[in-house]
C-alpha cells in the first residue's frame, strides 16, 4: 500500500484491496472513503466487496464515487458530508489517489488558506496548484 498522509485527519492512496482493511485498521484508520466507480478496471473489487471487508476489519466505510476527469461540485459537496459524518483519520482512495487528494483540497475551500491546503497536499506528492484559484474563492 502506498498510503500518503495529507495531515491528521485524512490520508489518501491508490487502489487498495479488501485484504488491505485489517492493515489499514491496525494502521490507526478508522474509516475508508472509496472514490472510484465499480467497473473501472477489470481488476478492481467493488464497492460492496470493499465495504464488506472494511467492516469485517472494524472500519467505517464510505462510497462517494467519482469518475476520473468529470469532477462535479456535487462530487466535492458528498465528499466533505462524508468528512464530516466519519471519524478520523480517513484513508480515501481512488485510482492513483489523486482524485481523492482533489476531492478533499477541494472540499477544504474557505476552510483553509489555499497556500495551506496546495502545501499539504503537495507535501503527500499531489500538485493542487492547478485549483488554487478555487480555494482561494471558497
Amino acid at each position: 500500500m502506498d498510503i500518503r498522509k495529507i495531515n491528521d485527519s485524512i490520508s489518501v492512496a491508490p487502489q487498495i484491496n479488501p485484504d488491505d482493511m485489517t492493515a489499514i485498521a491496525e494502521l490507526g484508520f478508522r474509516t475508508v472513503i472509496n472514490n472510484r466507480p465499480d467497473g473501472e478496471a477489470p481488476d478492481q473489487a467493488p464497492a460492496a466487496l470493499m465495504e464488506e471487508a472494511a467492516r469485517n476489519a472494524g472500519l467505517a466505510y464510505r462510497f462517494v464515487p467519482v469518475i476520473s476527469g468529470q469532477l462535479t461540485s456535487d462530487n466535492v459537496d458528498d465528499f466533505a458530508a462524508a468528512m464530516a459524518e466519519v471519524e478520523g483519520p480517513v484513508l480515501a482512495f481512488c485510482r492513483s489517489g489523486t482524485r481523492s487528494a482533489t476531492l478533499w483540497a477541494l472540499s477544504q475551500a474557505g476552510k483553509a488558506p489555499a497556500d495551506e491546503i496546495v502545501s499539504q497536499a503537495a507535501d503527500a506528492g499531489y500538485d493542487m496548484s492547478p485549483f488554487r484559484a478555487a480555494l482561494e474563492r471558497g
